[in-house]
């Protein structure tokens, strides 16, 4: 069976469906290839799902007009076709990969079961399958073990806390989120945790995942002490999903490297998500992937002009359930180097923490924890990259609390 299509996008995840419903509104005929069998979904609100907060059907994404599902196997560049697992053929004039991501599994002894699977209990939570068995599997008391303390694991340890169960957190690295958050940011977020019951190691690697009869009994540290488990977590990250393109012999670098047109090597063929790389960066996150879905609509649907010039993104983590909800933010560098001017107000008893830092008159950063209602004046000075004015308004957009 051989199908002809203008525009063909492979992966339904947000940039796939957001790229297919722009082109289809500015006219551009567009197929959205996607391999999950639910309705397409906002992957952002898994944590939401795993929490009880949302039923699957309210993360839903609004579906374009053309959906196949099936999964796409290879790319003939020269023939200008796809091919599916199912036997179809489907023919492109241009072809766009929205592959996303994969998580990344770290390699841990007795992870894998001998037929390559993970053992019983252990979960990667990536997908809204990987949510539901989650879901399905956590109870009131239920012995957790999340793997991995950055944005993922901190969501799901939240979730899974929500949920009853006895939550413990093992992060590699020296402190939470440290990647996104400044060590202050990183300890209100682990008093948080533990106000929740859960218990946090830091600095600490696990080296073997113990099983019995198929499933997971134990996680294993490298100093040799050993968490009891009913369930595992695998928040290790994510990687961009490549092997297609790799196959179809385009460059990749961390991700399907494109230019500022979301060209790949092949000028038919475009990336644009977490798969792509985009000046050498990586994005992974929800806001650069709509901002290039949207820089390709026009550019497809003919607007010669449009480019994509990267993303000044801002991370934005709200965990909610039982108490008050804790929101945090964070832009730019949260770290200051010799010379900056950094400015930081914290409130204790509040639970506040707000800080940014100032390089040659620019924000070039800042991270905010607890009420955020400075957030958006803040952002929208970091991203407009112009000098502060002189009159000292820093404190102001500090402290002022004028809309998000």
């Amino acid at each position: 069976m051989t199908s002809n299509t203008r525009v063909v996008v492979i992966g339904a995840g947000l940039a796939g469906v957001r790229l297919a419903r722009r082109l289809g509104e500015l006219g551009t005929p567009a197929l959205l290839v996607g391999d999950e069998e639910h309705a397409p979904y906002n992957r952002v609100l898994l944590a939401e799902v795993l929490a009880g907060r949302y039923a699957p059907e309210v993360i839903t994404l609004p579906p374009p007009a053309g959906l196949l599902r099936t999964r796409v196997t290879g790319i003939d560049r020269a023939a200008r076709t796809i091919s599916c697992a199912d036997g179809m053929s489907i023919a492109y004039d241009r072809l766009v990969l929205a592959t996303g991501s994969n998580p990344v599994l770290p390699p841990l002894r007795g992870l894998f079961t001998p037929d390559r699977r993970l053992p019983e209990g252990v979960h990667a939570f990536r997908t809204l399958d990987d949510c539901l068995g989650l879901a399905k599997a956590v109870r009131p008391k239920v012995r957790a073990v999340v793997i991995g303390g950055g944005l993922l694991g901190v969501s799901a340890a939240r979730a899974l806390a929500a949920r009853g169960a006895q939550v413990v957190l093992a992060q590699q690295a020296e402190r939470l989120m440290e990647r996104q958050l400044d060590p202050d940011a990183s300890r209100l977020v682990l008093r948080h945790l533990t106000d929740l019951g859960v218990e946090v190691h830091t600095e600490c690697r696990v080296r073997d995942v113990r099983c019995v009869a198929g499933a997971v009994r134990s996680v294993e540290l490298a100093d040799g002490y050993a968490l009891d488990a009913d369930l595992v977590v695998l928040a290790c990250g994510v990687r961009p999903r490549t092997t297609l393109a790799e196959q179809a012999g385009l460059a990749v670098g961390k991700g399907v490297l494109v230019d500022d047109e979301l060209r790949t090597s092949d000028p038919l063929v475009h990336a644009v998500g977490d798969c792509a790389q985009h000046d050498g960066t990586v994005y992974g996150l929800a806001e650069p992937a709509l901002e290039q879905a949207d820089a390709l609509a026009e550019l497809l649907a003919g607007d010669t002009a449009a480019r994509y010039r990267g993303t000044r993104s801002l991370t934005r983590l709200t965990l909610t359930g039982p108490g008050s909800p804790f929101d945090l933010a964070a832009f730019g560098e949260t770290e200051a180097r010799p010379g900056d001017d950094v400015v930081r107000l914290a409130d204790a008893t509040r639970g506040t923490y707000r800080k940014v830092v100032v390089r040659d008159d620019r924000l070039v950063g800042g991270v905010l924890v607890g009420e955020l209602g400075t957030v958006g004046a803040l952002a929208r000075a970091w991203e407009g990259a112009e000098p502060l004015p002189d009159d000292g308004p820093l404190l102001h957009l500090l402290t002022n609390d004028g809309g998000s």
